[in-house]
């Protein structure tokens, strides 16, 4: 039994990492931190999780973790991550962080979209956790970068078109959509329930934080620095990321050709369903599920390919995915603890 932490559990990405791993048969929580409720029953504070996660909130330092677990999630923001991931590597732990703090490689660039990096040397070592995309150094990693909830939708839907160098990369545009759950937890005006119900906005432009962050992604796959605009709006429901991407062909092809290219790519993988011709992708249809669905569209009109993607933001945009990291880690079946049917409705 894999002993595991969860530092910071009590935002909505830190509850998800609890109500999975309690279904999860090879681990044992054996810590879950929160400083806002340190000494509190985790039930009392998230009453869905009554007889299932029977532990109290700590307080405590990263070495106090040295012996206790083997592997920790680190569930806070950025900056606070790499404050506190060196010194839980020091001390054995393996980590699975969730923040933005190691997910973009370049130094200059992250601090140009953040803040100072206080942990640079680790960004080296750090490995990007995608895993139907960049699987080959999970399993042997000590520290693992999750990827952001935006980002792991358009990577996904973009991959097999870059690739095969089927699209121009300078055309790109994507349109993402995200429930407000993807704003955290903590209290702010905007995400306000009188703020965001019956409404639909975009916000963040034309920089928000995950743009680096995807074009580091997209360039990877397609071998050239590749730049796209990128613009997300904030829908009026609690989880999901509808993204749809639109680029022009390098050569007309048929949608039927197209979507065997998915399938190719994605045949063998436990957690993308490529939709069938002529279905598209419903945030309703993967909420509470580690699976992201994908369609495609061809405009022959135009020459432009359009790629939906849909995922659950706490899931297979967060918390999941983590988890599929973890496995990957630990050398556990890659969908152990995640072959859970989305709920509908």
């Amino acid at each position: 039994m894999h002993r595991i932490a969860v530092i910071g559990a009590s935002g909505y990405t830190g509850v998800e990492l609890l109500r999975l791993l309690s279904l999860h048969p090879d681990t044992e929580l054996v810590c879950v931190t929160s400083r806002q409720y340190a000494g509190q029953l985790v039930s009392d504070v998230f009453p869905s999780l009554r007889g299932i996660v029977d532990l109290s909130f700590e307080d405590v330092d990263p070495l106090a973790l040295a012996g206790r677990a083997d592997l920790v999630f680190t569930a806070v923001p950025h900056q606070t991550a790499m404050g506190m991931i060196p010194a839980l590597l020091a001390v054995g732990c393996r980590v699975v962080d969730l923040s933005a703090d190691f997910r973009i490689s370049d130094v200059e660039v992250y601090e140009e979209w953040y803040q100072e990096h206080t942990a640079r040397e680790l960004l080296v070592e750090a490995v990007y956790g995608l895993p139907e995309l960049f699987r080959e150094k999970i399993s042997e990693a000590r520290l693992i970068a999750n990827p952001g909830c935006y980002p792991t939708s358009v990577a996904l839907a973009l991959a097999p078109l870059l690739e095969k160098g089927l699209i121009d990369h300078k055309t790109i545009i994507v349109d993402s959509k995200s429930g407000t759950s993807g704003a955290g937890r903590a209290a702010k005006v905007d995400t306000l329930y009188c703020e965001v119900n019956e409404g639909f906005k975009a916000y963040s432009l034309p920089r928000h934080r995950h743009t680096p962050e995807i074009e580091q992604s997209l360039t990877r796959l397609a071998g050239e620095t590749v730049r796209i605009s990128f613009t997300p709006h904030l829908l009026p429901v609690n989880r999901g990321i509808l993204s749809t991407c639109y680029a022009s062909l390098t050569d007309m092809m048929s949608l039927a050709a197209l979507h065997e290219v998915y399938l190719d790519k994605y045949s063998a993988e436990n957690f993308v369903r490529v939709l069938p011709k002529g279905k598209f992708p419903n945030i309703a249809q993967v909420r509470g599920s580690n699976y992201c669905d994908i369609g495609l569209s061809v405009d022959e009109r135009t020459g432009r390919v359009i790629v939906l993607s849909a995922i659950d933001n706490l899931v297979k945009g967060a918390a999941g995915q983590a988890i599929q990291n973890m496995n990957l880690m630990l050398t556990l079946p890659e969908n152990q603890g995640l072959l859970l049917p989305p709920v509908f409705p």
